[in-house]
């Protein structure tokens, strides 16, 4: 399985441990991520007319030197999905969605013409986050959850993705089985159980291969055993609920 995420620091987060999770499964899964921290649709949508090869190439939770064009990495294989998102901090308001998915969805279909096309739910900041209160003005990561839940719904019914990996809400069954802690910054994934939750999310989401028995622990922060399975739990809770 082939897997190109265009995003920012939020898809590299999702794809540090995804190549190395369906390893531990006995599956050969190339993931690459098209990296600009803070990258925005909008970003996309101009990096695309203009062609700039300012990505950051990503192979398999890795990072190289490479700079590529999103064509350049579009015609690079054949890919099996393609993920798009928002930066987080516009996610919960679809009107910067509105003038550039369409066109960033229709040349993904262009040039990876066999690949499917799906939305990544980013995670709400975490609660007191100085970004979640004062530059997003929200009281609570749950209304800032509930606001980007329906802007990435509509975004796929917009452009008939294929379906919506649910990041965002593996963060928030994870914070129903009091797994901690999911952010590094208070809106980034922490680099174990934050990048962890979501690596599993996208892994069961992608595949539909039970998660549970898995054996990948090679974090880059420590998990406990316990915290492990609750992670597998979130993870596969938030997929069963969105398949």
């Amino acid at each position: 399985m082939k897997i190109l995420a265009i995003g920012n620091s939020f898809s590299q987060d999702a794809t540090r441990y995804l190549h190395s999770i369906a390893k531990a499964d006995g599956m050969d899964m190339m993931v690459v991520n098209l990296m600009i921290g803070g990258c925005s649709l909008r970003k996309h949508y101009f990096n695309i007319l203009e062609n700039n090869n300012n990505y950051s190439f990503e192979f398999n939770g890795e990072k190289t030197n490479l700079p590529v064009t999103v064509k350049d990495a579009l015609l690079s294989n054949e890919w099996d999905y393609v993920t798009i998102q928002q930066v987080s901090s516009q996610s919960p308001n679809y009107s910067t969605y509105e003038l550039y998915l369409k066109t960033i969805a229709d040349y993904i279909r262009k040039y990876a013409p066999t690949a499917k096309i799906l939305i990544h739910q980013t995670w709400a900041y975490e609660d007191n986050s100085k970004r979640l209160n004062e530059e997003l003005g929200y009281v609570s990561s749950d209304k800032m959850y509930y606001d980007l839940e329906k802007a990435y719904k509509c975004a796929k019914d917009e452009i008939d993705a294929a379906g919506i990996i649910p990041s965002g809400y593996a963060f928030e069954c994870a914070k129903e089985l009091g797994i901690s802690p999911l952010h590094r910054d208070t809106f980034h994934s922490s680099f174990g159980i934050g990048r962890y939750i979501v690596a599993l999310t996208w892994y069961k989401y992608l595949t539909g291969n039970d998660i549970m028995q898995n054996t990948f622990c090679d974090f880059d922060e420590e998990i406990t055993d316990e915290d492990i399975i609750l992670c597998k739990k979130a993870a596969t809770k938030a997929v069963e609920t969105y398949k």
